[in-house]
């Protein structure tokens, strides 16, 4: 090897420890409450878009699981995501989605159609978890022990790891709701209230998949 290739391969050893540190700095809940079984980690993602579902993923992962670059999801690139939500799913000892539309959104309220979509997806997963750790709440209606982790999903990999499911797995639906619902930008802001959508809603109106209770300040329906 050249020079410059033992100081490139040095470099990547050193990134590499580095983030083998970050990882295990992450896993203190994990080592924490390892003992008392499997740990399941729970987030959602699609509180604050105008249109489109929440979905909440939960998360099972083996034991000393080494996932590199495993992060809260709105520190991720589209493309890392993608990649990790890859090897996530590969690894995992179980995975389980849950969504709540817009309709129900409106009929129960964000912070409820949350919670239902927290208890779906647990309910979706074919191994069952002897503790949860959740992304900052307490899931109402759920027999399960349970750990609220303030910012969770940056401090436990349980937690990021359900909150790149979650992420990827909206995004992906918001891409095709963009070909069925063209003209509001989905495909690029996935429902949230950038520029275009807005400027949309007021020159078309709102579409089927927007939460009427969200969009009162933009559109006036009869």
């Amino acid at each position: 090897m050249t020079k410059a290739e033992i100081l490139r391969e040095r470099k990547r050893q050193e990134r590499l420890m580095a983030e083998r540190e970050r990882l295990e700095g992450m896993k203190v809940y994990e080592y924490r409450f390892r003992e008392r079984g499997l740990l399941c980690g729970i987030d959602e993602v699609g509180r604050g878009p105008l249109a489109g579902p929440v979905v909440a993923g939960a998360v099972i992962l083996p034991k000393d699981c080494e996932i590199l670059y495993l992060n809260d999801s709105k520190k991720l690139s589209e493309k890392k995501r993608e990649l990790l939500y890859d090897e996530i799913m590969e690894k995992a000892v179980a995975v389980g989605l849950g969504v709540v539309d817009q309709r129900r959104i409106d009929e129960i309220n964000i912070l409820q159609a949350t919670y239902e979509a927290m208890r779906l997806a647990i309910g979706a997963l074919k191994v069952r978890p002897d503790l949860l750790l959740n992304d900052a709440v307490t899931i109402p209606g759920v027999e399960i022990p349970q750990v609220p982790i303030i910012k969770g999903d940056a401090k436990s990999v349980s937690i990021a790891a359900a909150s790149i499911v979650a992420k990827v797995t909206r995004d992906r639906m918001m891409v095709e709701y963009d070909a069925i619902y063209p003209g509001y930008g989905f495909a690029s802001n996935k429902g949230y209230g950038a520029a275009k959508h807005i400027a949309a809603l007021k020159e078309i109106g709102p579409c089927a998949i927007h939460r009427r209770s969200f969009i009162k300040n933009f559109v006036c329906e009869d």
